[in-house]
This record gives structure tokens, C-alpha cells and sequence, in this order.
């Protein structure tokens, strides 16, 4: 594990932030932090980057307990953007990566690399003011993972990107994760999530109340739902079911018929497979999994 928390606490004031958070982010991982707004996200990212200190609780990183000279290593892109609005872009892209510990020569080539592979070298010697807010969030994105740390966090990575942009954004996290380092980010995108994340943890009322591998939990909050298209006669399908098995839905499609069954704990896909296929012909067949956005609601919900 790169990073763990251990029961994190945070109070301001009346306002738990956390309570008793702990988190393991396994390296060379993609790792969403989800909940709703105020749930305390931006908090845990905050004790991680050491902006604030926990109340009480514990943040190891890559092996030792969390110290201040682990900021080398950490790369942070907050959600609320800030640059030099009277600088010049490349001027400041500069003196950030500058501050990071690389040369001039080193900061200038690679930064001249990265604003081309980002379509704004054009905007080198602009004002960070004539810029629009995706332009500079490119710049920003660029400074925080110029120096190439071993944990990067992104707090709303694709707030205010068109989805070009946001395609943009994803291919270059997930080339990111090929080289070895591990990415931390917070956001409402559940299809960011699904298409980037390797493990989530979802914090509501600031509390953990998910975390797992993404694949793992999406089939363990499926229903044992099964969508099947198929040709032949819909009662001699129902005949061979059994008590094990309800439908939930059946009707005529244009070229074939499609029937939706749950099936009880104990019965797998194979078995009701097993059971119907001597009788219809199978066109698709299906286990309905749940989105993460499903998941997030069902719990965000029930927790109120």
C-alpha cells in the first residue's frame, strides 16, 4: 500500500468532517474518492497533502508514517484552481515546476512538451488572465505532474472540460498509472469512475461506508438480474424455471422475444442457462449489473 489511513477524525467547530476514516490505496493504482458534497472528500485530501492535521488518526505513505518532507512526493490538483492572473503562463508553468526541483533546462523541455501535447504552447507568453478556465486547468494539471511524484491527487480533475477534453484528461491518468505512479481522485463522474478507477471508497456523512475493488463491488450489489433475447415459445421457457426464479418482465421485440428473470442467492447464470436453452433459442443473455452512479444513489439515499 502506498497510502493508509488509520480512523481519521476531524471536527470544526459542530461540524464532524470525519469520523474514523481509514482508507488503503494499493500502488500503481487508480483510486476514487465518491460522495456527495460536504461529505468530507476534500477534508481526507487535505490531511493527505498536510494543509490540515487530523484530530486524531493516523496517514502512512509508501511504508512510513506521513512527514513533512513527503510533500516532494505528493502531487495535488485542487478543485478550487489558482493561478497568477498577470503572469505569463509559460513565466509561471516555470517557476512552478522550478519549485518542484527541476532545472531550467529540464522545466523548459518538458513543459514545452507538455503544452504541446495539450494543444496551448501557443499560449506560452499570454497572461494566465487571457486564458479560459479549461486552458488554465490544463496548465495546472501539467505543473502537478511535471516532476513525476509517486501519489497524484486530483480533487474534480474534469470540473469545467468539455468532453474532448475529459478524453483528453482520462487517456493521460490512465498513461499515468502505466508508469507506475498512483492516482487518487475525487469527483461526481461515476463514468469517469468506471472507466478509470481500479478501487473507490464512497464517504457519506463523513463516513466510510464502501471500499473495495470497483468490479468486485458492482457484482456484489447486482440483484441476479438476467436479461435474455430469445426465439421459440415463452411458456415452455416458463415451464422448466421452478420456484428459484421470478419474471420481472417479458415481452415481443421486432425479431425475437425478451424476457428479464431474477433469480434467487443459490441459482448462478449457468443454471438458468442450463435450465432454458433445451427449449428456445438464445440470442443474448445477460446478468444486469449495477453503475456505480446506481450504487451511489442506492446508499446516499438510504443513509438519510
Amino acid at each position: 500500500m502506498i497510502l493508509r489511513t488509520e480512523n481519521i477524525v476531524k471536527q470544526y467547530a459542530s461540524h464532524l468532517a470525519l469520523d474514523d476514516v481509514s482508507i488503503e490505496v494499493p500502488q500503481a493504482s487508480i483510486y476514487g474518492l465518491l460522495g456527495p458534497n460536504g461529505a468530507g472528500k476534500t477534508t481526507l485530501i487535505r490531511i493527505i497533502n498536510q494543509i490540515t492535521a487530523p484530530d486524531s488518526g493516523k496517514v502512512f505513505f509508501d511504508g512510513h508514517e506521513l512527514c513533512k518532507n513527503d510533500v516532494y512526493s505528493i502531487g495535488y490538483l485542487p478543485e478550487e484552481r489558482g493561478l497568477y492572473k498577470k503572469m505569463k503562463v509559460g513565466e509561471q508553468a516555470m517557476y512552478f515546476a522550478r519549485l518542484k526541483g527541476l532545472s531550467k533546462n529540464d522545466a523548459e523541455k518538458c513543459l514545452r512538451t507538455w503544452f504541446e501535447k495539450f494543444e496551448i504552447l501557443a499560449w506560452w507568453n499570454k497572461k494566465v488572465e487571457e486564458l479560459s478556465k479549461g486552458m488554465a486547468q490544463k496548465v495546472q494539471f501539467i505543473v502537478t505532474i511535471l516532476h513525476k511524484p509517486k501519489l497524484l491527487i486530483f480533487d474534480e480533475p474534469f470540473s469545467g472540460f468539455d468532453p474532448i477534453n475529459v478524453n483528453l484528461l482520462k487517456t493521460e491518468i490512465l498513461n499515468l498509472k502505466k508508469e507506475g505512479s498512483t492516482i487518487i481522485f475525487s469527483t461526481h463522474n461515476m463514468s469517469s469512475v468506471e472507466e478509470t478507477c481500479d478501487y473507490i471508497t464512497l464517504i457519506n456523512k463523513s463516513k466510510n461506508v464502501l471500499s473495495g475493488q470497483i468490479d468486485e463491488i458492482r457484482h456484489n450489489y447486482g440483484d441476479n438480474i438476467f436479461e435474455i433475447d430469445y426465439l421459440g415459445e415463452t411458456e415452455k421457457l416458463k415451464e422448466n424455471l421452478g420456484e428459484n426464479y421470478r419474471i420481472l418482465n417479458d415481452g415481443e421485440q421486432k425479431f425475437f422475444r425478451k424476457i428479464i428473470i431474477k433469480a434467487t442467492a443459490k441459482e448462478s447464470g449457468n443454471a438458468l442457462l442450463a435450465r432454458i436453452i433445451k427449449d428456445v433459442e438464445i440470442v443474448n443473455f445477460n446478468q444486469i449489473i449495477p453503475s456505480m452512479n446506481d450504487i451511489f444513489i442506492k446508499l446516499v439515499e438510504a443513509d438519510k
